[in-house]
């Protein structure tokens, strides 16, 4: 997996102050997009050992959330696996910061089809140019949904975190 940057004491892309990790490689292209830059897969730099400890310093902080995966989009076929141990790591090694994960992917297609049981909160949809509304907290776009997803996965339907 490659990836673009680790961004420290974030407090854009989920509650609290965040570390975000932004992968590359999306295959939605979504036309607006705010990070066009990350859609190519062999974009930016290999995600290794170093950036791994990197990022599990930033977020063992104290005053640090959780992480959030972004991109492009951590779902993409090339991330997923990496993205997921990162997540399962997390909730082992710090199971009280939360995993937040955004990606183009709707819950209803990928829900049966991916493990999202390290999870906390998903944000899904493509971004819709034509739907955009920068007063919405956490998306893009009024179409994306901001998921609780372990009392989605309980309930068995979509449980909204929060409204946009």
């Amino acid at each position: 997996m490659n990836y673009h940057n680790i961004t420290k004491d974030d407090m854009l892309n989920g509650e609290g102050l965040r570390v975000v990790l932004w992968t590359s490689g999306c295959t939605h292209c979504c036309e607006g997009c705010q990070n066009p830059q990350t859609w190519d897969i062999a974009s930016g730099i290999e995600f290794d050992e170093t950036a791994e400890k990197e990022l599990f310093e930033d977020l063992s902080k104290d005053y640090i959330s959780g992480i959030t995966f972004s991109g492009g989009d951590p779902l993409h076929p090339f991330n997923r696996s990496e993205v997921l141990r990162l997540a399962k790591k997390v909730k082992e090694a710090l199971p009280d910061k939360t995993v937040w994960l955004y990606t183009g992917f709707l819950w209803e297609d990928i829900k049966d089809k991916i493990d999202l049981s390290n999870i906390d909160v998903l944000v899904d949809g493509e971004f819709q140019k034509e739907l955009n509304d920068n007063n919405l907290k956490w998306v893009g776009s009024s179409n994306q949904r901001i998921i609780d997803v372990q009392k989605s996965l309980s309930e068995g339907c979509v449980v909204h975190h929060c409204k946009p």
